[in-house]
């Protein structure tokens, strides 16, 4: 408001200064006006909480008015300013502001009445007596409008805040459900082996040796299942592009086993749940082809479809024969494809899986866009 001020009024002085005898005055009035917004810019960036103080902000920008008027004599530098000091009294004030507006108002009438010449022409009076009443316009329209863009401020925050709450609840939901599904499982079997190990000792060495073995390595699936959990929370970073994740994935797993990946990735953009799992997905897809597949080349595709997303992953690996349900898969500790699936499912997506013995294996992914 203080530049808009200082740009209509400098405009307004610049044309006036055509128009007078002696510009003097005048160029002394607008010094005034860039002074004090210069001042006011200052003060503000460097103070921005004076903003909630007006009383002493209004009656120092009234003092600067009263200083126009007396220099430029009631000329149309002086409106400008008392126009501009209005809206701004308005944008501090909001309503409470139409009272200095209204002596801005009064005090306008007052200099047209002074400043109008006897027997002036009618239609330059009208003009010069209903300018005033600007001031009054000018700070209702403000004080709206600084309401209306407090009320957008205010409910932007709190969309903000409630988006920030759901992500949160939803990153500590996913974190419940990768301990449930990994390390939790594999901590309680390790619990129930140290349980029967004491009595074990004592009445079955033999099988105190095996429960002592069980709890070894349980203990180590444990440490490598949350070190695959935390590598892969590290992995996806929401700020990045999901070709670029995808691509960092395959080029990591292509490193450490020395198959070559051939990626296709087309520019979309997923929520971070939904690309947390197509993530997911994607490492035990490639897991899966690094301990079973026998595989020379892997290609990994991202594709935009209209309504949807798609990820597939193909090996020319040795391929296997699928059951006809996943309570099959149970049966055969085949809990890759079942984590897969459960994955999908949790985003609203489906997975498909294509394989026969010596043609290799299809794993396909379709969420909602």
């Amino acid at each position: 408001m203080l530049l808009a001020r200082a740009a209509a009024t400098l405009t307004a002085g610049a044309v006036g200064l055509r128009l007078v005898a002696d510009p003097r005055p005048l160029l002394a009035a607008l010094a005034v006006v860039a002074g004090t917004t210069l001042a006011g810019l200052a003060v503000l960036s460097r103070h921005p909480h004076v903003a909630r103080h007006p009383v002493p902000v209004l009656a120092a920008d009234t003092a600067a008015v009263l200083g126009v008027l007396a220099l430029d004599g009631g000329g149309v530098t002086f409106y400008c300013c008392a126009v501009g000091a209005s809206a701004l009294a308005g944008v501090l004030a909001g309503m409470w502001a139409l009272p200095l507006a209204a002596a801005h108002t009064a005090l306008g009438y007052l200099v047209a009445a002074a400043v109008l010449p006897a027997g002036a022409d009618p239609r330059l009076a009208g003009f010069v007596l209903t300018f005033p009443i600007a001031c009054v316009l000018a700070a209702a329209g403000a004080a709206v409008a600084t309401a209306a863009l407090g009320r957008y401020v205010e409910l932007s925050v709190r969309v903000v805040a409630s988006a920030q709450r759901t992500a949160a609840a939803s990153e500590r939901a996913r974190l419940a459900r990768e301990l449930h599904d990994s390390v939790t499982k594999t901590l309680r079997g390790v619990s129930f082996a140290a349980l029967a190990l004491p009595q074990s000792l004592r009445r079955h060495p033999d099988l105190a040796e095996q429960l002592a073995d069980t709890v070894s390595r349980g203990a180590s699936v444990a440490a490598e299942e949350a070190r695959e959990l935390v590598d892969g929370l590290r992995l996806d970073a929401p700020d990045s592009d999901f070709a670029d994740t995808v691509q960092e994935i395959c080029r990591r797993w292509s490193q450490v086993y020395g198959i070559p990946v051939r990626l296709a990735t087309a520019p979309v953009d997923p929520p971070v749940a939904v690309r947390y799992e197509l993530c997911r997905i994607l490492q035990e897809a490639l897991h899966n082809v690094a301990q079973h597949a026998s595989a020379r080349h892997v290609g990994v595709a991202v594709r935009g479809a209209p309504g949807r997303l798609e990820l597939r992953i193909r090996d020319d690996g040795r391929g296997f024969g699928l059951p006809a349900d996943l309570s099959q898969l149970r049966a055969a500790q085949h809990f890759g494809l079942i984590g897969m699936y459960e994955r999908a499912h949790t985003i609203d997506g489906s997975l498909h899986v294509a394989s026969s013995p010596g043609r290799g294996t299809t794993v396909e992914v379709t969420v909602p866009a």
